[in-house]
């Protein structure tokens, strides 16, 4: 099982991006993926500040949500106040709000590899696959 960080779908999506083949190698042979709702939000903001087709960004969204490999956690109440409390206890990170709910879907499943570039997920304990 693998979290799929903005990042890594980031890197999957966009040829440009210079992970994009490894990404694409990473995801394809991956038999399940787990996101969520605030990764997705995350991603639509990302592509288009990085001025990525709007279109594309969001054809891609609404594949991966009809993605049977692929399960999307809603982000609910209860999981937003663990993510803020673990935020405050990590107040010596630049941790985003997005990065602890992955963190704690990732302790909840007993995952350790995420599709991400993103070096916080190390710190955290976790194995990035995009380096």
């Amino acid at each position: 099982m693998l979290l799929l960080d903005t990042s890594g779908l980031l890197c999957y999506v966009y040829k440009s991006e210079p992970q994009h083949i490894q990404a694409v190698q990473i995801l394809d042979s991956a038999s399940y993926g787990l996101t969520h709702n605030y990764v997705l939000a995350e991603f639509v903001a990302l592509a288009l500040v990085r001025r990525f087709p709007r279109q594309s960004t969001l054809a891609f969204i609404s594949d991966l949500l009809d993605n049977p490999d692929i399960e999307v956690v809603w982000v609910d109440e209860s999981l937003h106040r663990e993510a803020v409390d673990l935020l405050m206890k990590r107040s010596d990170k630049t941790y985003s709000l997005c990065d602890a709910v992955s963190f704690i879907l990732m302790q909840q499943r007993g995952m350790s590899e995420a599709l991400t570039t993103d070096h916080h997920f190390e710190q955290e304990g976790f194995r990035r696959l995009l380096v």
